[in-house]
């Protein structure tokens, strides 16, 4: 396989999106932390307070998958420098790191995903709690 510029830079607009889609779920659990926390001042409720730590716990996932999405990026960078200046060796090394960076964040994406589904499942538990 040939290694050159455009290798490392193919990366660039996937990290890009996938940096806009953590930022995305982080606004959006912020957003549902908020909300929780008024209806738990309101009605002290048990499962309000679980859906509260999955979200504290979700956020924790988020900002992690964030810092290894921007150092994979961070990597893509040092890597295409390292091509620039002809270091190849090194640049291939770099590239490796920023891939290791890029699938760490996608495993805690997993995560944080499967965590949300735990979410639901709370919210779910609570509505057929209030049918009978």
């Amino acid at each position: 396989m040939e290694f050159n510029l455009s290798t490392p830079a193919l990366l660039f607009s996937a990290i890009s999106l996938l940096i806009l889609a953590y930022t995305n779920r982080f606004l959006a659990v912020a957003a549902l932390v908020r909300q929780h926390i008024n209806l738990y001042e309101k009605s002290n409720e048990e499962n309000i307070l679980k859906q509260i730590n999955n979200f504290e716990t979700r956020l924790k996932i988020i900002k992690y998958t964030q810092i290894f999405g921007v150092v994979s990026f961070l990597f893509c960078v040092v890597s295409m420098v390292l091509i620039f200046i002809n270091r190849i060796f090194p640049a291939e090394i770099v590239f490796l790191l920023s891939l290791i960076a890029l699938f760490v964040s996608l495993l805690l994406s997993l995560q944080e995903v499967f965590l949300s589904i735990g979410a639901l499942n709370i919210e779910l538990e609570r509505i057929k709690r209030k049918k009978k």
